[in-house]
């Protein structure tokens, strides 16, 4: 998978988790950019995108993610093609 396609599928997470067909998030998309997201959303966002890709972040990873770009590294280094 590459990681065009790896924000191709986040962006179909993101519209479905937060409702919004008009989400579009790039490597530098945080919080402060999304309207709803906040700490419970950001719960159910991880859960998403944890089930989108078959795989589970650390906590630690959770904690330390600072955009999108940091989670689509994280995802690309644990899926596989």
């Amino acid at each position: 998978m590459t990681r065009e396609e790896v924000f191709e599928t986040l962006n179909e997470v993101f519209r479905d988790v937060f409702d919004d067909e008009s989400i579009v998030v790039g490597e530098e998309t945080t919080a402060d950019d999304i309207e709803d997201w906040d700490s419970l959303e950001h719960i159910n966002l991880i859960a998403a995108v944890e089930q989108e890709f078959g795989m589970k972040f650390s906590m630690g990873q959770v904690v330390t993610m600072k955009n999108v770009g940091e989670m689509a590294d994280i995802i690309m280094s644990q899926i596989k093609d």
